[in-house]
């Protein structure tokens, strides 16, 4: 059966961004990167692409789940520099989350 890892390799703050866009009145001191995830965070998926359990934000999962489906199903995307790897991330427009997805060998 098939497995894949998911690991949080980045968090991002566009603090540019940030500053200029959010509501001041319910964030007076800003915000810094997305809190539900530790860089080096890990997930496992098997099977099909099924959120796991303890994945902390439906959004991202969203974001994410079609290339964790095409690692599961075989796909290599062609710039990758390795064969069953993709890289993919939350489209948070000012704290994205990026992800490494990686194919587990059996």
């Amino acid at each position: 059966m098939a497995k894949a890892r998911i690991t949080v390799v980045q968090r991002a703050i566009y603090r540019d961004l940030a500053d200029r866009y959010i509501n001041k009145t319910r964030y007076p001191k800003g915000f810094d990167a997305c809190p539900l995830w530790k860089d080096g965070q890990t997930f496992e998926v098997e099977g099909s692409p099924t959120k796991p359990a303890d994945f902390p934000c439906d959004w991202a999962w969203t974001d994410i789940h079609r290339d964790v489906a095409m690692i599961l199903f075989g796909a290599n995307p062609p710039w990758m520099a390795r064969a069953g790897v993709a890289v993919s991330c939350c489209r948070d427009g000012l704290r994205p989350v990026s992800f490494l997805i990686e194919r587990a060998e059996e």
